[in-house]
């Protein structure tokens, strides 16, 4: 009678013990899941940084581009009004970097 209630009692001992491993592995599938789907939502917050980044750099060079277009534009017509002037200005630009380099 007596190894019959160890038995019964190992065998309730056991069913706990399958009962808990399933509860573990039921979490750690969940654990796992939510991972994945962080990881995902991670990725995505990242693909539209990216863009926005993306974007705002675009919007920079098209800025940057006009702006050079614009200063271009100014030096031609101010070659074209004042030739003269501005071939001093080249040369004595010129002269001031000759020296600058050969300080060097």
């Amino acid at each position: 009678m007596a190894q019959a209630s160890q038995t019964h009692s190992h065998s309730h001992g056991s069913d706990e013990h399958d009962s808990a491993t399933e509860e573990l592995k039921h979490k750690a599938a969940e654990v796992v899941q939510d991972v994945r789907e962080l990881g995902g939502q991670v990725g995505q917050v990242a693909r539209e940084q990216y863009e926005d980044l993306r974007g705002v750099a675009s919007d920079y060079i098209k800025r940057g581009r006009a702006k050079a277009r614009n200063w271009e534009d100014g030096v031609e017509k101010y070659i074209q009004d004042k030739p003269m002037r501005a071939i001093l200005l080249a040369a004595g630009a010129g002269v001031i970097l000759g020296l600058l380099w050969r300080r060097r």
